[in-house]
């Protein structure tokens, strides 16, 4: 009986210890205190949050595991798939086009992609019955940036994966494909339209989307961790994707459904739309530069009138939708997301940026509050 208690009171010690070792790795800083218990109730695998101003970092944290089945930490520099805050980071590409004088955010995309001047647009006849016709005015530039073009979300092409195509065969297939609403008349989230714009910067500046990102942004910012295709270091820091499971009280891993496998397969086609990966950190710095009105650290990136057109409401009035050029946009505040609930914020008037990364395709019970969570600690952090 002794050695049975004695073999009792072991586990139960192992148990303890391997509890507080995990708990240790759940509770940190003021950031991530507040995300601890969602780590707890297995709501949220992990976290990286980030808080800065215009000068600097003020804080970066992480919470839980990037693995949670191999007990692997979350780490400040770990890799997320940041998905549709690949958006923003596109329509700069195409704003540096505007400010060098080479593109007009109200051209016809046909004057850079001549395989768009026979696009159509399905309507109905007076026997009801649909038929293609053309639109009342050409797709503009703005309309791709504002999702307001009428294009679909994807063409039927752009199937298993987002990107199974070359940037430049995408967007052939939405030429063929017809418009679902009018130009400028329907707000309408697009990925078709945001890689419209990631190709005319391809064919106007003469180099691949990629390439062009590389040189004009990622360099001049330090972003040296965001890619399209992480390489194999950088695999080894990317967060496990993660969903409820069938009973919604527990996460399961999952693989990023809308690309390809191996991520490193530079075969993939880059997508402007949602295609990049990156860190806290590098997204931190991204929006910095939009915070400071388009310079970093001395560096000219954007103009002020490129920042403020790309930042404030570019959907027209009529609309309940607030999107400016690439970003959400409202008040003095911009921000995006992604597919898998990454989430970047600019406070224009309290001069601050939250970043908040984890890899979500939905939270089991209360985990979708911890973005709240965050935000509310992060405003606590500042005052």
């Amino acid at each position: 009986m002794n050695r049975i208690l004695f073999r009792f009171t072991l586990v139960l010690l192992v148990a303890c210890a391997l509890r507080s070792h995990l708990f240790a790795q759940v509770a940190q800083g003021p950031l991530t205190k507040p995300l601890a218990p969602f780590v707890e109730k297995h709501t949220l695998a992990g976290a990286v949050v980030l808080v800065a101003n215009k000068d600097k970092t003020i804080a970066v944290e992480s919470v839980g595991f990037s693995d949670i089945a191999a007990g692997k930490p979350m780490a400040n520099n770990a890799m997320f798939w940041i998905a549709s805050q690949s958006k923003p980071v596109t329509a700069t590409a195409l704003m540096i086009l505007v400010d060098e004088g080479k593109v007009k955010l109200d051209d016809p995309i046909e004057k850079y992609l001549p395989e768009f001047k026979e696009l159509k647009i399905t309507d109905k006849n007076d026997e009801g019955r649909a038929v293609l016709k053309a639109p009342a005015r050409s797709v503009t530039i703005r309309d791709c940036l504002n999702h307001t073009s009428g294009m679909p979300f994807k063409s039927a092409a752009e199937e298993p994966t987002l990107d199974a195509l070359s940037l430049a065969a995408g967007v052939r297939s939405y030429a063929k494909t017809s418009l679902q609403t009018q130009p400028g008349t329907k707000y309408q989230y697009s990925n078709a339209g945001i890689n419209t714009a990631g190709r005319i910067v391809e064919v106007v500046s003469g180099m691949p989307f990629e390439e062009f990102l590389d040189k004009r942004l990622f360099q001049p910012l330090g972003m040296t961790d965001t890619t399209f295709w992480p390489n194999g270091e950088q695999v080894k820091r990317l967060a496990l994707s993660y969903k409820p499971n069938a009973a919604k009280d527990n996460l399961e891993p999952i693989r990023i459904g809308q690309l390809r496998y191996p991520l490193t397969d530079r075969a993939r086609g880059p997508m402007p739309a949602g295609g990049l990966f990156s860190t806290a950190e590098d997204m931190a710095v991204f929006c910095r530069m939009v915070l400071n009105g388009g310079t970093y650290k001395g560096k000219r990136i954007l103009s002020e009138e490129s920042v403020k057109a790309m930042t404030t409401r570019q959907t027209p009035a009529s609309m309940k939708e607030s999107y400016g050029l690439g970003w959400s946009a409202g008040g003095n505040t911009c921000g995006h997301g992604g597919a898998h609930s990454t989430s970047m914020n600019i406070d224009f008037k309290r001069g601050l940026v939250t970043i908040y990364m984890v890899q979500h395709a939905g939270f089991p019970g209360d985990g979708a509050q911890s973005s709240g969570a965050f935000e509310k600690a992060a405003a606590g952090l500042v005052k």
